[in-house]
C-alpha cells in the first residue's frame, strides 16, 4: 500500500518581479541592453524598444522616482542570478565545533600530540573546545588545568582567538578556540605537510574515564592498556595522598613527663 505523502502548506515560491505589460507606471528610466543610459522614455515607448530588440523590459528598481528599468533577456537574466546565488551559497563556509580533552596531569608527549590536533582542526577552519577533565580530589586544584589552557592558548595565538573564556562547570574546565583572522586571510605560511592527510578524530566522543592522556587507538593489546590505565590512575593518586599529607600540619608530640619513684619511708 503506498505511502500517502504529507500535504506541503507551504505556499510556492513567486516571482514578484515586473516585467513587460505588468509595469504600470507613465514613466520609466531605461536602461539599454548595452548598459548605457537611454533616458526616462513613457512605458509605451521603453515596452516598443524591447520588443524591436526582441527582449524584455524588467523592473530592477521599483522604489526609484521614475522606476528603473533594463531591456534585457529575462529567462538569461534569471538563470544568471540563480547560479551567483548557487556560488554563493557553496563558498559560505560550515562551522564545524571539535573537542579535545586533556587531563590536569597529562604527560608531556601526549599534551604535544593534542596540541597538534588542535592545530590541525583550526587550520581546517575549525572551531575547538578544549576540555580539561578532572577526577577525584584532582578538582580542589582547578589551576592546574588553568595551566594547561593558558599554556595551550599562548602557544597558539598567533592561529587562535579565544572565543569562551575558561570556564569550570562540575568537575570539567572549558575553553573555546577559533581561528584567528590572519589564519582565515592565509597569513600564516602554506599549508603544512599533514594538512592532506585525514584529520584526526576528536574526542567528543569519550566518556569522562576515557584515558584522555593516552592515544586511545594506541597499538596494543587491551590487557596492557588496560593495565597501564591502571597503573596511572595507582601513581595518581598516592600523588595525592602525599599532597594531602604535606598539607596537613603535623601534630606536636607532646612529651608526658616520667613518673616518678615514690619516696622511701
Amino acid at each position: 500500500m503506498p505511502v500517502p505523502r504529507r500535504f506541503d502548506r507551504r505556499l510556492p515560491e513567486r516571482d514578484t518581479t515586473r516585467i513587460n505589460e505588468r509595469i504600470r507606471v507613465p514613466e520609466v528610466r531605461v536602461i539599454g541592453d548595452d548598459g548605457n543610459q537611454v533616458g526616462i522614455l513613457s512605458i509605451e515607448e521603453a515596452l516598443r524598444l524591447a520588443q524591436e530588440r526582441d527582449l524584455d523590459l524588467v523592473e530592477v528598481a521599483p522604489e526609484a522616482k521614475p522606476p528603473v528599468c533594463r531591456i534585457l533577456d529575462y529567462s538569461k537574466y534569471r538563470y544568471e542570478i540563480a547560479q551567483k546565488q548557487k556560488a554563493a551559497r557553496k563558498h559560505q563556509q560550515k562551522i564545524t565545533i571539535r573537542e579535545i580533552k586533556f587531563r590536569p596531569k597529562i604527560a608531556e608527549h601526549d599534551y604535544a600530540t593534542k596540541k597538534g590536533h588542535v592545530e590541525r582542526f583550526l587550520r581546517h577552519k575549525d572551531k575547538v573546545k578544549v576540555t580539561i577533565m578532572f577526577r577525584g580530589r584532582e578538582t580542589t586544584h582547578p589551576e592546574r588545568g588553568q595551566m594547561i589552557l593558558d599554556r595551550l592558548a599562548g602557544e597558539l595565538e598567533e592561529m587562535a582567538v579565544i572565543e569562551q573564556r575558561p570556564n569550570l562547570e562540575g568537575r570539567n574546565m572549558t575553553m573555546v578556540l577559533g581561528p584567528s583572522k590572519a589564519l582565515l586571510r592565509g597569513e600564516l605560511g602554506g599549508p603544512s605537510a599533514d594538512d592532506d592527510a585525514p584529520l584526526p578524530e576528536d574526542d567528543s566522543a569519550l566518556g569522562e574515564d576515557a584515558p584522555v592522556g593516552d592515544d586511545p587507538k594506541a597499538e596494543g593489546p587491551a590487557d596492557e592498556q588496560t593495565e597501564q590505565t591502571e597503573q596511572t590512575e595507582q601513581t595518581e593518586q598516592a600523588e595525592e595522598q602525599a599532597e594531602e599529607q604535606a598539607e596537613e600540619p603535623a601534630e606536636e608530640q607532646v612529651e608526658e613527663p616520667a613518673e616518678e619513684p615514690p619516696a622511701e619511708a
